[in-house]
């Protein structure tokens, strides 16, 4: 059963600008301009880069309707509505289609976890229950949960379920995947590292946290592969390499947040329990944003 992408090339999962006080609405909204002009081909909300598990479930719905509302149609935006708590997952994500999201990133459940059974269960129930494509998100870094193979294969039967977000680092897992599901499910990055080795076997994208800073390059890496450029989609991934390695020396999304408040995007601020960037990673950071001709700017809002 084939179905249709959400999008292909690069979508950006887009911090949230914050302040003591609250979201920073309108440093959202010029970054969501600038995203667009700057051609990504998607946008994630209120994910992990979102900080969307330190939201209040107010902001959290606020913040899906403002980024639609901003957006305007000019690219699809994806909201993430997953959650340890189904019934919740169920009604966050019910809100964000009503708000206009064009798809859900749906996280597997954390800390409680979930047998193989279990998952299949709760991402049914969730996909009942809404009319948009929804995107199966699968990080077991963070959450303790990893989808397996035969699992996709089965929730790749559902019709709203269109795709996966595949962050789990083992390659040879995900080519399995794909040996099953074959064109059932699309696959997306979610490793800003993996991106070409994914590509190689059938992905359609990236789910990025390195095009938050770098949203043109970013697509442009993506679309190398798709015009057959795979040579130089490679080099291009090598040559990112130091760069999104330094935007994960600390839990994401502390170094994305840090290197958009250098570039004056936003301020540097960032909800408990993280914290802000340690000054020695700040430092590597900073001197390869530089390097790639990024301008560095006060960051507001950083603490001394």
């Amino acid at each position: 059963m084939k179905k249709d992408p959400i999008f292909t090339g690069a979508a950006t999962a887009l911090i949230t600008p914050m302040t003591p006080n609250g979201v920073d609405y309108d440093s959202l909204g010029r970054l969501i301009d600038w995203q667009i002009e700057r051609g990504i081909d998607a946008l994630v909300i209120a994910g992990t880069s979102g900080e969307g598990s330190t939201l209040s479930d107010v902001e959290h719905r606020e913040v899906v309707r403002f980024s639609v509302k901003r957006a305007a149609h000019r690219v699809p935006v994806i909201a993430g509505t997953g959650s340890n708590d189904t019934d919740y997952a169920v009604d966050l994500s019910k809100s964000c289609c009503e708000a206009g999201a064009d798809a859900l990133l749906v996280v597997t459940p954390y800390y409680n976890k979930a047998t193989q059974k279990g998952l299949i269960k709760m991402y049914s129930v969730i996909a009942d229950s809404v009319d948009k494509p929804i995107i199966l998100y699968n990080v077991p870094s963070r959450t303790g949960v990893n989808i397996a193979p035969e699992t996709y294969l089965a929730l790749a039967e559902h019709p709203n379920i269109v795709a996966i977000k595949e962050a789990n680092g083992d390659i040879g897992k995900i080519v399995h995947t794909m040996a099953l599901v074959g064109d059932k499910l699309d696959l997306y990055s979610g490793n800003d590292d993996q991106i070409v080795p994914l590509m190689s076997v059938g992905g359609k994208g990236v789910i990025s946290v390195l095009s938050n800073i770098l949203p043109a390059e970013t697509s442009a890496l993506v679309k190398r592969y798709l015009a057959g450029d795979t040579a130089g989609a490679a080099a291009l991934q090598l040559h990112y390499l130091p760069l999104i390695n330094a935007l994960f020396s600390e839990v994401n999304p502390i170094p994305v947040k840090a290197a958009c408040a250098a570039m004056g995007l936003c301020g540097d601020y960032i909800r408990l329990p993280l914290t802000q960037m340690e000054t020695k990673t700040r430092r590597v950071l900073l001197d390869l944003m530089r390097a790639e001709g990024l301008e560095i700017k006060t960051a507001k809002g950083r603490r001394a």
